[in-house]
């Protein structure tokens, strides 16, 4: 198994904690796992982003290489784009309809998520309405990470299971409202993936 990921998105959205679900995941899985993150204004608006990269084999670097990355992941549609160059010809982007607009120039919204989905693997969803819907805004990041898990190869069990472990000491009841918002963005990611089919 070989599977490298760029998480990005704005700070304080939570794509460390999906980094360190998926990792959990991975190493339970005896993978090998290497990753880098990079820091902007992260505590709140700055850009963050992280190459995940696992393997079954040995991993000799922690960076990914432009035009090798199997999937994008994000929870800000700009910042998807920001890093598709290194984004694989057969690479998937997961990624949050929803804008966090936190500079005076953000381009235009149309424009940016017309982008997307003209790229032919791309699982678009208004994750932000998702969380509200799933009861917690602040489940984004695990709605997200549900809806990328459709195409990581990594099974769903296992990163519920990570999930557990991440939130455990937060009690039950953070586990089961980020287990929940987890299963809502698999179930909308399975559907937007049938409807490309």
């Amino acid at each position: 198994m070989k599977l490298d990921i760029i998480l990005s998105g704005v700070g304080g959205q939570g794509i460390l904690s999906i980094a360190a679900i998926v990792g959990e995941a991975s190493l339970y899985e005896g993978l090998n796992i290497k990753q880098a993150e990079v820091h902007g204004m992260s505590q709140r608006g700055g850009d963050v982003q992280s190459n995940l990269r696992i393997s079954s084999d040995k991993i000799y670097s922690d960076l990914i290489a432009k035009g090798t990355a199997d999937a994008i992941i994000s929870l800000e549609p700009m910042e998807a784009l920001r890093y598709l160059p290194y984004l694989s010809q057969k690479g998937w982007i997961v990624t949050n309809s929803a804008p966090f607009v936190n500079i005076p120039n953000y381009p235009e919204l149309d424009t940016v998520l017309g982008e997307l989905k003209s790229l032919p693997n791309v699982i678009l969803l208004d994750i932000d309405s998702l969380a509200k819907e799933a009861g917690n805004s602040r489940t984004a990041n695990m709605i997200l990470l549900g809806a990328a898990s459709v195409i990581m190869g990594i099974d769903a069990q296992k990163l519920e299971d990570a999930i557990g472990r991440i939130f455990g000491r937060k009690g039950e009841a953070v586990v089961e409202m980020n287990v929940k918002a987890f299963r809502v963005g698999r179930e909308a990611g399975e559907a937007q993936v049938r409807r490309q089919a």
